[in-house]
């Protein structure tokens, strides 16, 4: 199952990524962590020293060795450049076990504190000016349009804060969503756009309540959000901690009852793998006629294999 972080700046979606990662990663569960922010700090929260940097390649710094990779002999694409960040894969492709022994995982996968880490790569001083981050994000894109994963496996994605989100399609590639929320009119402002927006796409979402601190925070979380909380995070003197580089005994219980929730509420998500090809392939046209065919000289909508079943069964 797939779940993405999404929220406003500082609202702490990164915090809760890391902690959720680790959670999953602690109980035996196979998972792969995508820093996919354009601050890209997902590492040091799950606990790189700071001043280190992760040792493998950012996914962004491979991107036509993914995409070669990826198309396989597929008779539609016929380059790399051809190649979009929407396009879906069809018969010939090169489908994706979670952490299979491919040319994506072995290049882009280090481990950090028991948790697999892919970092989509920072925004730099060359980009000024004349990149979209989004072009980074593509490769994550890629890669999960073309991952099958199995039951009881985990991919969570640290997303771009706020609304900036839905400027790909990626935000259709997951099976929950969560909103992270501070208990404030901004924090829950966000929350309004991106369930405006969910709706129109029918992406589920669900809300998670952070730096919490009494019932106040609570009751006022469950008058502007309704159903849509799922749970809330206490302000926590752990976290803090950990943040100032020191360890201080445990996670809070209540904390730790609600990493649980989170992860309950994934496994409740049924796939379904016909409505995840049919979305990619809606979003793969409108950037085809948006923009791709113009810049590729082509006619991207032939990349689509109407034969194509995505899924498990895909793999044979």
């Amino acid at each position: 199952m797939r779940a993405a972080f999404v929220g406003k700046g500082g609202s702490g979606k990164t915090t809760l990524s890391a902690l959720f990662a680790r959670h999953l990663a602690h109980a035996g569960a196979p998972l792969v962590a995508v820093d996919g922010d354009i601050n890209q700090h997902l590492a040091q929260a799950l606990g790189l020293a700071d001043g280190e940097s992760l040792t493998v390649a950012p996914l962004s710094a491979r991107l036509g060795e993914i995409k070669d990779f990826l198309r396989g002999d597929n008779p539609r694409i016929t380059s790399g450049e051809a190649m979009i960040k929407t396009t879906p894969p069809g018969r010939g492709s090169r489908l994706l076990k979670l952490l299979g022994a491919d040319a994506v995982h072995s290049h882009h996968i280090q481990e950090v504190d028991g948790v697999p880490l892919m970092a989509t790569g920072e925004f730099d001083e060359s980009d000024l000016g004349v990149a979209c981050y989004h072009s980074k994000l593509g490769a994550v894109e890629l890669y999960l349009n073309h991952l099958v994963d199995g039951p009881g496996e985990y991919v969570v994605v640290d997303m771009t804060a706020g609304a900036d989100a839905f400027a790909s399609g990626l935000f259709t590639r997951f099976d929950l969503t969560f909103l992270v929320a501070e208990p404030t009119r901004k924090g829950v402002s966000v929350y309004r756009q991106y369930r405006d927006h969910a709706e129109e796409f029918d992406i589920p979402i669900a809300v998670i309540g952070n730096k919490v601190t009494g019932e106040d925070d609570v009751l006022f979380l469950k008058e502007h959000v309704g159903d849509d909380l799922l749970t809330y995070f206490q302000h926590s003197s752990w976290v803090r901690a950990r943040e100032q580089g020191r360890e201080q005994g445990d996670l809070e219980p209540h904390n730790r009852h609600a990493l649980d929730q989170l992860r309950t509420a994934l496994d409740a998500r049924t796939k379904d793998w016909a409505v995840f090809q049919e979305q990619a392939v809606a979003f793969h046209l409108r950037n085809a006629a948006a923009w791709a065919d113009r810049a590729t000289g082509g006619d991207l909508s032939a990349q689509i294999d109407p034969g194509f079943r995505h899924g498990p069964a895909a793999l044979a």
